[in-house]
């Protein structure tokens, strides 16, 4: 730590002199930063539409309540197909993330080629939104269920195969070198050292993901993708708010019962 003495007294600082005027010179470049930001912002804004936004947004509520709560008889369907999405969507990524992941660990590739394709494929799948999937399936396979549940697939992929490469990296070598001493073949060694180490990080990653998948298929409808977000759509495209708030409604019970579950889950692994 810098001093400076001063007579028989030293005087200790947390910065050199050369380090504060580098600090203040940062905090003076944000500043300005800032203030451009905030020019260009200014001028891209129609400042009428903000003024008058508390007045819209208290029309807007007025028009949601009460709810249309009649309407709740023609949700039980589309509610089940967000499930659907969201459960069918998680088993498919399972599926292709659990190769994806021993290629992409570094103590399970037979080779860094193959490693990096396992990271290419993590990057393309994390680096998409599932909204952006959902609509780029849709105008190839057409509205419907089946592009919901393909979209959230796709999209968890990555998710899934990147924390489970690094349970896999994070594994315990010993039981692998015993079971290589005996002679184990490779199946074996898999099935009999690897899986039991990462099947805790495995159930929880699976869950998690499910949980956040819920999230996900409740949007996906907007495009047309199938579930809750449907009528969704198409009540809000008909100015029909009470039977908005119906699904906002359903939507938060959906997502509170996913985070249940998920926490119960979670805390039975731990």
């Amino acid at each position: 730590m810098p001093t400076t003495i001063r007579g028989e007294s030293r005087i200790w600082r947390k910065r050199t002199p050369r380090q504060t005027l580098i600090t203040y010179l940062g905090y003076l470049l944000g500043a300005i930063a800032l203030a451009v930001a905030l020019r260009f912002i200014s001028g891209q804004t129609l400042w009428f539409f903000v003024w008058d936004a508390p007045q819209q947004a208290g029309d807007l509520i007025s028009r949601m309540f009460p709810p249309k709560w009649s309407y709740l008889a023609k949700l039980w369907r589309p509610l089940w197909d967000t499930i659907n999405i969201a459960t069918i969507g998680t088993i498919i990524a399972l599926v292709v993330a659990i190769p994806v992941a021993f290629l992409a660990a570094r103590n399970t590739t037979p080779h860094p080629i193959f490693r990096q394709l396992a990271l290419l494929i993590m990057v393309s799948s994390r680096s998409v939104n599932a909204l952006i999937w959902a609509l780029l399936l849709v105008s190839v396979i057409g509205p419907g269920v089946l592009a919901g549940i393909i979209a959230v697939g796709l999209r968890s992929i990555g998710f899934c195969a990147k924390l489970l490469s690094e349970a896999i990296e994070e594994i315990d070598f010993k039981p692998i070198e015993a079971l290589d001493a005996t002679g184990a073949s490779g199946g074996q060694v898999v099935t009999y050292g690897i899986i039991p180490q990462v099947a805790p990080a495995f159930a929880g990653i699976t869950v998690y993901r499910w949980d956040i998948n819920i999230r996900e298929s409740t949007v996906v409808g907007l495009v047309g993708a199938g579930g809750i977000g449907l009528p969704l759509d198409a009540s809000i495209a008909a100015l029909q708010w009470s039977q908005a708030t119906v699904i906002f409604a359903l939507i938060l019970v959906l997502v509170v019962f996913s985070e249940w579950v998920s926490a119960k889950v979670r805390a039975a692994i731990r």
